[in-house]
């Protein structure tokens, strides 16, 4: 199955792009990051339930065929909000349905009244403009990165193992009751 992966176009492609190959002088199936182009590899994916799944598929072939690249601190993750909240000339991003509420409380002030006040949840990266993608999640004096990490690395073995199974269902249950909780920094 090892090699079979190596037959997707994309996943040449991100080789390629990233400047690393299988093989070294010590063993065929390492990473060689000799040609490595970029220190700081950023995964970015919408921040609803199916971002959640796709960073989980993108961070298992990390795990599994680049592990060198995480354990060496150069993976990290995009944190883009989940809604805008609006009233009048103040919008003020949310990361979460909490934040989202907390804000439309504070927008209500002592009246109570949720009159025009405005949400916009956004479905995906390329609903935001880009002036807002930028400010939220590419600027890096305003963006949140967060560093993927290697604490344990049989339980992230076992934790990938039972998440990417082949039954789908099951796994993408667990995500959508699991994500608003999860700290990606494995």
């Amino acid at each position: 199955m090892h090699h079979k992966i190596f037959e997707n176009e994309e996943i040449k492609n991100i080789y390629t792009a990233l400047g690393v190959s299988l093989g070294t002088e010590e063993d065929e199936r390492a990473l060689n990051m000799t040609k490595l182009r970029y220190h700081k590899i950023v995964i970015m994916c919408d921040a609803d339930v199916d971002g959640s799944h796709i960073e989980t598929l993108i961070l298992t072939f990390f795990f599994r065929h680049m592990k060198e690249l995480i354990e060496n601190g150069y993976v990290y993750i995009a944190t883009p909000p989940l809604y805008l909240v609006k009233k009048g000339s103040r919008q003020v991003y949310a990361w979460n349905d909490d934040e989202r509420d907390r804000l439309i409380e504070q927008f209500k002030g002592a009246s109570g009244s949720d009159a025009g006040i405005g949400v916009q949840r956004y479905k995906g990266l390329g609903e935001m403009n880009a002036e807002q993608l930028w400010d939220t999640t590419l600027n890096p004096e305003n963006r949140t990165l967060r560093q993927v990490t290697i604490e344990n690395a049989a339980a992230c073995d076992h934790v990938f193992s039972m998440l990417m199974g082949d039954e789908v269902p099951p796994r993408r249950a667990f995500i959508e009751e699991n994500a608003k909780y999860a700290n990606i920094d494995i």
